[in-house]
């Protein structure tokens, strides 16, 4: 059922009239201004006030207003699945300011943040997910190695985050994410291929958290918690360096207290 929803998806998108997902000019999915909104600007280090414990360096590609709002709403909420190569654009712009230099490193590992089954089902489609791998393309496209790892679930339902404030959604969202089954070997595995030589240190910078959307950034707090602990993170010394993570958005404000 979902494979033809995300085909009737697809095919509409062909059949139907065109306009712009950020400002509704017609004949075109992205429209050149709407695009340099989404990605003509580097990425920048984002913040969010207050900043939960945890949480990782963040860049973002754009402030979540105007036409870059409407035009993640349309790709994540109206199935818009083309806009996913602008936006995987976007997004790997960000992996790449995060990362720094690559030097003789394995592939950046991409992990996204999970969405909660009931709304991918009722999406048709895992919007992040989607956007990881577009950027993960995107990246390899220009040399560099990169590749999407979903290690995360949901263990337990957590509560609609509209309308929470900054520590209710800490409070929601608290050991909420855990691994997959199997997910921690695997994570295991690749960062042990990545080794620094000669030193046996696990490389868990090469881990890049994703999302859509930074708000008050406990979403990407618990994530990196929970890819922290597997990839022992605070139960040894062979660990080297944190993960960090890319969204295509963040708030206005956690753009403008990184500036100040």
């Amino acid at each position: 059922m979902r494979n033809a929803w995300r085909a009737w998806q697809e095919l509409s998108g062909l059949l139907l009239p065109v306009a712009c997902a950020g400002c509704g000019r017609p004949r075109t999915e992205l429209c050149t201004a709407c695009g340099a909104a989404l990605h003509g600007a580097p990425a920048r280090l984002v913040r969010p006030s207050p900043r939960p414990p945890g949480l990782p360096a963040v860049y973002a590609a754009a402030p979540y207003e105007n036409a870059v709002r409407a035009v993640l709403l349309a790709h994540k909420e109206r199935g818009a699945l083309g806009l996913a190569g602008a936006l995987g654009r976007a997004l790997a712009g960000c992996v790449r300011a995060g990362a720094g230099r690559p030097g003789d490193a394995g592939p950046l590992l991409l992990v996204p943040v999970p969405s909660a089954r009931s709304s991918t089902a009722a999406r048709g489609h895992d919007p992040v997910r989607r956007i990881a791998a577009a950027a993960a393309r995107d990246l390899r496209r220009a040399g560099l190695p990169a590749q999407v790892l979903p290690l995360l679930r949901q263990r337990r339902v957590v509560a609609d985050q509209s309308g929470l404030g900054a520590r209710q959604r800490r409070a929601n969202l608290a050991g909420a994410l855990e691994l997959t089954a199997g997910g921690g070997r695997l994570l295991r595995q690749e960062l042990l291929r990545q080794e620094l030589p000669g030193h046996g240190l696990l490389r868990l910078d090469r881990v890049i958290l994703v999302d859509d959307l930074l708000t008050t950034g406990s979403t990407l707090a618990e994530a990196a918690r929970a890819v922290g602990e597997a990839g022992g993170v605070g139960r040894e010394s062979s660990v080297h360096g944190v993960c960090r993570a890319a969204v295509v958005a963040a708030s206005p404000t956690a753009f403008e207290i990184n500036r100040n």
